[in-house]
């Protein structure tokens, strides 16, 4: 199978199966058998695409229940380091920190479901970033942890002085002022 567990319940990498020849490449970017034969039933409802410039950092995101979102990200071109942050109360990971590197070339896609947070920097020139959710896009359940949040101490791999962060993003709050509404095992 084309899926890779992470360690974290729910949290799974899609390397999909790439046919190259001398005219390029084609892949499956997404199946909905496939996914299901894994135990993937997430019904996909908008697509959200953002284009980005090296040192940008988008996160730490996610909506709270009732419009919580699952995730399927992947980078059409360029590089980006993909973090997820486990949000989800009696989680034997809560709190713990996800990364992996999702790239044009390397095809990779990282499923986050519904109770994490996620974010990502972007290590090359450019990148365009290309991800599937759940759930419509709800202003009013937006929420985020501060991505330089040292208690999570994640390594963005972007030092500091060449960051682009969003004013938005420089003042959510910190982990351990998070109230979660996610429960592990609920479906939320």
């Amino acid at each position: 199978m084309p899926f890779f567990e992470t360690g974290f319940p729910g949290l799974v990498v899609f390397e999909p199966a790439v046919f190259e020849d001398a005219r390029g490449y084609f892949f499956e970017s997404y199946n909905q058998n496939v996914f299901s034969q894994f135990g993937i039933n997430t019904r996909f409802v908008q697509d959200n695409q953002s284009s980005s410039e090296y040192g940008v950092i988008r996160g730490l995101h996610f909506q709270a229940p009732p419009y919580a979102q699952s995730k399927l990200i992947r980078v059409l071109s360029g590089n980006i380091l993909d973090v997820g942050v486990d949000i989800r109360l009696g989680s034997a990971t809560y709190g713990k920190v996800f990364c992996i590197e999702l790239s044009g070339e390397n095809k990779k896609q990282l499923y986050l479901p519904k109770g994490f947070a996620h974010g990502f920097s972007v290590l090359s020139d450019k990148t365009e970033v290309l991800y599937k959710c759940d759930a419509f896009y709800h202003k009013q359940s937006e929420q985020g942890i501060l991505f330089n949040d040292p208690d999570l101490a994640i390594d963005w791999q972007v030092a500091a002085d060449k960051r682009k962060v969003s004013e938005k993003d420089l003042t959510n709050k910190r982990f351990t002022d998070l109230k979660s509404d996610f429960i592990f095992g609920d479906s939320n």
